[in-house]
């Protein structure tokens, strides 16, 4: 898990999941994250087997809801701090399924690793209009705490650019993910080739 990290963001495209998710496999990313709140359950699972599709030679995640990636047949789920405790899914998913924590804190980033995590997603590193429970900024230092205490992947995600990934990077995250940045734009491909371009030449941990 090296460079950016894709998770779609239907509120805000322009094209559309779908479209988006293409654009990403396309420009290389090795990680997509399907996350929509919101429509049928019915409507969740055949949209969700279509990006499966797309992503079947990479990994294909999704968010909070594990009974969708049993249904799909995903390759992890991603969780918040107040979803379906990691311990209960890891029960549920077994060793082999990706497990991915979004934490705000060193204590929560401490617990998740100890609670068999695979990765983590530290958020909101600045302020961010996408995820409107997001909370209070992260801030780098922050992220770069948590990158001394644990040893398993970052993800970075919140009111992250072009302008300041560098610095993002810098503090220590695996990976960054940039919704807005990317999905708003007419051409969502090229803005994440942009992305990928910072990671050149990094290996990954994940």
């Amino acid at each position: 898990m090296r460079g950016y990290y894709f998770i779609t963001g239907a509120a805000l495209s322009r094209a559309g999941n779908v479209s988006d998710v293409a654009a990403a496999v396309a420009a290389g990313v090795r990680v997509v994250q399907y996350r929509q709140k919101q429509g049928l359950s019915l409507d969740l699972v055949a949209e969700a087997r279509q990006l499966r599709q797309l992503c079947r030679h990479i990994r294909f995640l999704v968010n909070d809801r594990v009974d969708l990636l049993l249904e799909v047949g995903a390759d992890g789920v991603h969780l918040g701090q107040e979803d379906l405790p990691c311990p209960e899914a890891r029960k549920m998913l077994g060793p082999e399924k990706i497990i991915g924590v979004t934490v705000h804190t060193v204590a929560e980033a401490l617990a998740a690793q100890a609670a068999g995590a695979n990765y983590l997603g530290v958020s909101p590193i600045f302020s961010t209009a996408t995820k409107g429970d997001a909370g209070a900024p992260a801030g780098i230092a922050l992220l770069a705490e948590i990158r001394r205490r644990v040893s398993l992947p970052l993800v970075a995600i919140g009111g992250i650019t072009l302008a300041n990934a560098p610095a993002v990077i810098e503090a220590g995250a695996d990976a960054v993910c940039a919704i807005a940045a990317v999905v708003t734009k007419p051409d969502a491909r090229a803005e994440i080739d942009q992305f990928q371009q910072l990671f050149c030449g990094n290996a990954s941990r994940f």
